[in-house]
């Protein structure tokens, strides 16, 4: 009688196999191939999905209207948090806890860069608004204004402490990820605040120029889900298979409208429109630039007879809005293409899972990064005066003089202006 030892038996090709449990934001290459045009139609979990989307959705722009009436400071500060998430998911896609063991505070080394990059941006974008704000006090007011003139030496010396900090921790055994580190560190800070800087300087520029471009990012993902969720048949790119020519040319088109009609409604509130020149938080009142002043349109023959409106008033800041509409439709999606074929690279589903339905921060901020810089350089070339404004005098002012040369200059121009009186 034999016993039967094939349940036992263990083939020559399983020698040496480990199995390992998949991590729950890893994705397989093969799986993905061979589901592709699957997912775009018969997604069994895609009702389930949707709703989960939708309530994360649902919350977070509940917050992000709060805090849009909190005021410019609460938004800044908003985009610092959003900043540091950003960051703790991308420094996190690298790290190796057998390397980090042997190498005590080197994770704090991250965040010394980090923080020293925040100051020298945020030093750079709002030092104006700083010193408006603390003007009243004369002791505080030279203290800021002496700290901003050596805001770019201060912000070098804390750069080069951290890199002596980095030559000093180097290892032997852990040269090669010390080095990868150190330079994945940096693209993470050009990533985060090269772009979101932009943001900032949009907030302090008017909240129009950061709420309509953040909008139409908003919109034109949510238009692209729907009409893909429910149209969807073509596949758009490999790098999304999720991602339809459907959803993409039917988000393009909502988006266009959207940007033409929130422009009117969003160019009407001074809250908006008007720039914050300082750090406070009280509502804002100021006389509306020529973008925000409607204007008279005839329609005329441009009409059917049987249209109710044979005219109609717009805001000029409206056709800037279609540009920017135009933008966030057809380019700004190549963000999230971007995020997507990096993801890849590293073979993970999302950048982190703090959003549910949505996965991480950076998940989100792909393409609202593209349009926040595209927001900021078309306002610079196409709306900001070109020519010298007293803003503009005032800070080269503040910033490069003293407080007695401040003085000096204000009693010299007060002497010209008394003798153009005279005269």
């Amino acid at each position: 009688m034999q016993k039967d030892t094939s349940s036992g038996d263990v083939s020559p090709s399983h020698v040496g196999r480990v199995r390992h449990r998949r991590r729950p934001n890893e994705i397989t290459t093969d799986g993905n191939r061979a589901n592709g045009p699957a997912l775009l139609v018969s997604d069994q979990n895609k009702y389930k999905s949707m709703l989960i989307r939708t309530y994360s959705t649902l919350w977070m722009m509940g917050g992000f209207v709060f805090v849009i009436y909190m005021g410019h400071l609460y938004v800044w500060a908003m985009v610092v948090v959003i900043q540091i998430f950003m960051a703790t998911e991308l420094f996190n896609l690298l790290r190796k806890s057998s390397e980090e063991k042997q190498l005590p505070g080197f994770r704090l080394l991250n965040w010394h860069f980090f923080f020293t990059a925040m100051l020298f941006t945020y030093g750079r974008f709002l030092s104006r608004e700083l010193v408006n704000t603390v003007s009243s006090d004369h002791l505080l007011y030279k203290l800021v204004s002496g700290l901003i003139k050596y805001q770019m030496f201060i912000c070098y010396f804390l750069y080069t402490a951290g890199f002596v900090w980095f030559i000093l921790t180097l290892k032997k055994k852990t040269y090669n990820y010390q080095f990868k580190q150190y330079a994945w560190t940096h693209m993470i800070l050009l990533t985060v605040f090269a772009q979101s800087s932009f943001t900032v300087a949009n907030i302090f520029e008017g909240m129009f120029w950061f709420l309509l471009p953040a909008s139409l990012i908003v919109i034109n993902d949510i238009a692209a889900y729907l009409f893909g969720f429910f149209l969807g048949r073509t596949p758009l790119i490999k790098l999304s298979p999720k991602k339809t020519w459907e959803g993409f040319i039917g988000a393009s088109v909502t988006t266009i409208i959207s940007a033409f009609l929130l422009a009117n409604v969003m160019g009407r509130f001074p809250w908006l429109t008007c720039p914050r020149k300082d750090l406070s938080t009280g509502w804002l009142h100021c006389d509306p630039a020529p973008m925000f002043k409607p204007e008279h349109y005839i329609l005329g023959d441009w009409v059917p007879q049987w249209f109710p409106w044979k005219e109609v008033f717009l805001l000029p800041v409206q056709w800037h809005a279609l540009a920017l509409g135009l933008f966030a439709s057809i380019i700004a999606p190549f963000g999230g293409f971007f995020a997507s074929g990096f993801k890849r690279a590293f073979k993970i589903k999302d950048f982190g899972d703090s959003i549910p339905g949505h996965g991480g921060i950076t998940d989100r901020m792909d393409c609202q990064m593209v349009m926040a810089v595209f927001a900021y350089i078309y306002h610079q070339s196409f709306i900001s005066p070109h020519n010298f404004s007293v803003d503009a005098i005032l800070d080269q002012t503040i910033r490069n003089l003293t407080y007695e040369e401040q003085k000096s200059l204000y009693q010299q121009l007060g002497d010209i202006i008394l003798a153009r009186q005279f005269m």
